[in-house]
């Protein structure tokens, strides 16, 4: 048993060495900005540089718009799928892997030439882009929302919601809703993840966004784009822990409700 527990200590010791030393390496890289000494150097060069906070909010708002449009996507094709459709849910998930078989610059493509032109032009608009984002990120929400539906009773709770009067607008955002927080939560992280770090479409479209701006840097400095990258990574986790903690509040809370 101590040898199964030492071998145990050691699988994991190593994987934390190959997952922090390259984060720890790029983080000493990021300090040699100045010769001969280690400084924060290049974290004040990038956040005095306003062309950050430009892209960097440019793709907080795509996000923002992103996540909004896959949770209103999903989440109702989820549910009626289980609900109702059954049958139809093998056809749905051929459909949410596409993305992963059609590779993006094929996709952005096929954007601009459906949408740069009449009779429908909308590559003057952010629409292309969102739509994009939403299509990369269908995948993962769709097997997180998914994944929440079947840990629930779909076919109780929209019963007796129906007997009690309640409307399709109300069981979905007052029944389900609630009973899926955690798993659009784990999908929202998944889709945030995704935009922050994308880059075909932002730079195919001519829109600004943070990785985009990331690959223009990293022509010119040598240790701002390493400063940056750990700052990306640094909020990357921080969505996951803050998920972490909503997710335990969730638990937490539905446990005192069941006691009661």
């Amino acid at each position: 048993m101590r040898r199964v527990n030492l071998l145990a200590w050691f699988v994991f010791m190593l994987g934390m060495i190959y997952f922090f030393l390259p984060l720890f390496s790029t983080f000493e890289f990021s300090l040699r900005m100045k010769k001969g000494v280690y400084s924060f150097e290049a974290y004040r060069v990038a956040f005095q540089d306003p062309g950050f906070y430009y892209n960097f909010g440019s793709s907080l708002l795509w996000a923002a718009l992103t996540i909004l449009c896959s949770i209103l996507l999903v989440v109702p094709t989820a549910y009626w799928v289980h609900w109702r459709l059954p049958k139809a849910r093998p056809i749905v998930e051929f459909v949410t892997l596409m993305p992963f078989v059609i590779p993006a610059v094929v996709l952005t493509f096929g954007l601009i030439r459906l949408y740069g032109g009449p009779p429908l032009i909308l590559t003057a608009t952010p629409i292309p882009l969102i739509a994009g984002y939403v299509v990369l990120s269908l995948p993962y929400m769709y097997r997180s929302v998914d994944a929440g539906l079947r840990a629930i009773d779909i076919r109780t709770l929209t019963e007796a919601a129906l007997s009690l009067g309640a409307g399709w607008g109300t069981i979905i955002t007052q029944v389900i809703l609630p009973n899926i927080r955690v798993a659009i939560l784990s999908g929202v992280f998944l889709t945030f993840a995704i935009v922050m770090g994308e880059y075909v479409f932002a730079s195919l479209l001519g829109w600004p966004a943070f990785a985009y701006y990331l690959e223009e840097i990293g022509a010119m400095r040598a240790y701002t784009p390493q400063a940056l990258s750990l700052v990306s990574f640094g909020i990357t986790w921080s969505m996951m822990m803050l998920i972490q903690w909503i997710g335990r509040g969730t638990r937490g809370a539905e446990q005192v409700a069941a006691a009661h």
